[in-house]
């Protein structure tokens, strides 16, 4: 009888304190803890502060997901831990904590990339069920706080960055605009929150490199205009602010969806599929399906759930590391945490 594939997955790479189990490719617990509500007074996240409050609760955390998932630590065969992207000193306390049990264990330590990670947060629903979809070769927008990239994947592991920010990502234009606009920490949710009471025709902001001939995005020219916008309407009551939300988020939205179909075009994926915190933005979402319709192309998108950061994705990526063959289970890789590891 096949020997069940318990998998321990760990993800401190910002400000969750996250911790997940994953056997044989389905989700068996997800827990996460947020520090939202304290760097909420800072107006962001503070590494130094990040870092301090995953210590006292990552063992905490650990103990809930194998209760909840009904295993014993000894059950666990190997244990995913986010590799990098992310803050070093918050990724320090998850890889540190993930080798630690390993060797205590005697069993792999599989680092993750937090970026790869995030496009297997749409393989979540059901292993089986994705994979009889026939994904490959597929098409992902990435979209986060970081991060602005277009991959294609034609297979597991098979990864190639086809476009990318070439300085703020979309997310960074969510947060900032939302901070202008004194909307507090995270700002992207409430920005999209205020975004619903607008009307997004009111300005007509840039869409950078829109019409550009590469995959290529750029959002620190709207950031600019946003600022710019704000002195010369200043003061501004909620009306206006509704209206500047609205009309920012349906410039960021124009730029990626515009973006994701010129390489639809280019490289004529079977599937497309959204990751990334910004994934969780209604419109874009709403946007991303309708895409995919008009191209007669499958679409995946993650639940809200498994959008922003979690253990989870870690998990599932490790998993489909193993299970395609891309690494034995009996393999152990030393490693350090990589706060600018990137997508290859």
């Amino acid at each position: 009888m096949k020997r069940q594939l318990n998998i321990l997955a760990i993800e401190t790479s910002c400000d969750e304190t996250a911790a997940a189990v994953i056997v044989d490719g389905v989700i068996k617990s997800n827990i996460i803890a947020s520090q939202a509500r304290l760097h909420s007074r800072y107006g962001g996240v503070v590494p130094e502060v990040a870092a301090r409050e995953h210590l006292p609760v990552i063992i905490p955390i650990i103990d809930r997901a194998l209760k909840q998932a009904r295993l014993k630590l000894s059950q666990i065969r190997a244990i995913a831990v986010t590799q990098g992207p992310g803050l070093m000193t918050s990724l320090m306390v998850g890889v540190d904590t993930a080798k630690a049990m390993g060797a205590a264990l005697n069993i792999p330590v599989i680092p993750v990339n937090h970026l790869e990670a995030h496009i297997y947060a749409n393989f979540a629903k059901s292993k089986v069920k994705s994979q009889k979809l026939k994904v490959f070769p597929a098409l992902i927008l990435i979209v986060s706080g970081g991060h602005t990239l277009l991959v294609l994947m034609k297979g597991h592991g098979q990864l190639k960055v086809v476009g990318e920010t070439l300085d703020d990502a979309a997310g960074e234009a969510f947060d900032k605009t939302a901070k202008l606009l004194g909307l507090g920490y995270p700002g992207g949710p409430a920005l999209s929150e205020l975004a619903r009471r607008g009307n997004s025709h009111a300005f007509n902001f840039p869409r950078p490199m829109i019409n550009s001939k590469n995959l290529n995005f750029s959002f620190s020219g709207l950031k600019t205009a946003v600022l710019y916008k704000l002195k010369e309407l200043s003061p501004i009551n909620y009306k206006l602010s509704t209206n500047l939300a609205a009309s920012v988020q349906q410039a960021i939205v124009d730029v990626l969806i515009a973006k994701t179909e010129q390489a639809i075009k280019q490289y004529r994926p079977k599937t497309i599929m959204l990751g990334g915190g910004v994934a969780a933005n209604e419109l874009l979402r709403k946007r991303f399906k309708q895409l995919a319709k008009n191209s007669n192309l499958k679409s995946l998108i993650p639940n809200l759930q498994y959008c922003t950061d979690n253990a989870a994705m870690i998990g599932l990526a490790a998993y489909y590391k193993i299970s395609s063959h891309r690494l034995r289970i009996t393999d152990y890789r030393s490693f350090t945490a990589e706060p600018n590891l990137e997508l290859k």
